[in-house]
């Protein structure tokens, strides 16, 4: 899907100079980012000049409430009055049936994944949990986590890096950056970002690819993680949990993820890493991809120079 303009050409050189550099996508990239940082260290300022005093559940729900209404707000505000031909890749029509579809589609994947990881030797349960994690499961690695993310990683790093440089470099960069981000997290590994950077990059890159829109890829990311930690008591991304059973991982790290969970494994890495390429597939077929930034320019002024 390349990105044509929407008016005539005369419409888009008639924009003052400020614009023209302002629309440059590696440019509206940078305010964009600038925006998101800038919001949420307010955020934080905010909440350190309240100083709440919070029951722990109570605190966590609010934290991952509020920060995925930021991320919402900010894009909506910002980020979709950006670029040389704005877009909202948030819409309200149709968004409550792809997010609905992403998190019945991630929690048949993930459940599939512990399943085979199971009968490998690699997850065991011992009996019903407590599910004492519920607070930071739905609402930081579930909603704080699918919304904050992908806003930023596919709403802002992917849509501007791939108007540049093109689809395959843009969700090539994203992915890496995206497995870079959880290199941090307790329990990680070389191994397990590289795993998170290639099954979810791909996967979530290629929703949005996909669709066109985030609530695919949010609704993908929310019932990942949700399915894995409170109903299968995996770790998210490292993090423990209590889910509703208690398990625990067995055998071979590369079959059970280990201590950073199922998403280190290599089941996960072949089953999801499958699942992202069949959403590319799709989104290739459906003529979804964008050329890099210069071709799109000497394409326009071809077409320009035969008419």
């Amino acid at each position: 899907m390349d990105e044509q303009p929407v008016s005539s050409t005369d419409v888009v050189a008639s924009k003052p100079t400020w614009r023209k550099i302002a629309d440059f996508p590696l440019v509206a990239l940078v305010i964009a980012l600038a925006a998101f940082i800038a919001g949420f260290l307010a955020m934080g300022l905010a909440f350190k000049f309240l100083g709440l005093d919070l029951p722990e559940a109570y605190d966590t729900a609010l934290k991952g409430t509020l920060a995925a209404a930021l991320s919402v707000l900010l894009y909506k505000l910002v980020v979709v009055r950006l670029g040389e031909h704005p877009r909202d890749d948030l819409p309200l029509r149709g968004g409550t049936r792809d997010l609905l579809v992403g998190i019945a589609g991630a929690t048949v994947l993930m459940s599939a994944i512990v399943g085979i990881v199971a009968l490998l030797g690699g997850y065991r349960i011992s009996g019903m949990g407590g599910a004492t994690s519920w607070p930071m499961i739905l609402f930081l690695a579930g909603l704080q986590a699918a919304v904050m993310e992908e806003v930023l990683f596919r709403g802002i790093l992917l849509r501007f890096l791939e108007s540049f440089g093109g689809s395959w470099f843009g969700l090539a960069v994203t992915s890496a950056l995206f497995g870079l981000g959880h290199i941090a997290n307790d329990n990680a590994t070389l191994f397990s970002s590289l795993a998170i950077a290639v099954e979810a990059g791909i996967l979530l890159g290629a929703a949005y690819m996909l669709t066109r829109s985030l609530w695919l890829p949010i609704g993908i990311h929310f019932g990942w993680n949700v399915t894995q930690g409170l109903i299968w008591d995996v770790p998210v991304s490292g993090g423990q949990v209590d889910g509703v059973v208690n398990a625990h991982p067995a055998g071979a790290e590369l079959i059970s993820g280990g201590a950073f969970g199922v998403e280190a494994s290599v089941v996960a890495l072949a089953l999801a890493t499958v699942a992202g390429l069949l959403l590319l597939v799709q989104a290739v077929r459906a003529g979804n991809l964008v050329r890099p930034w210069w071709v799109r320019r000497r394409l326009q002024r071809e077409g320009t120079a035969a008419s």
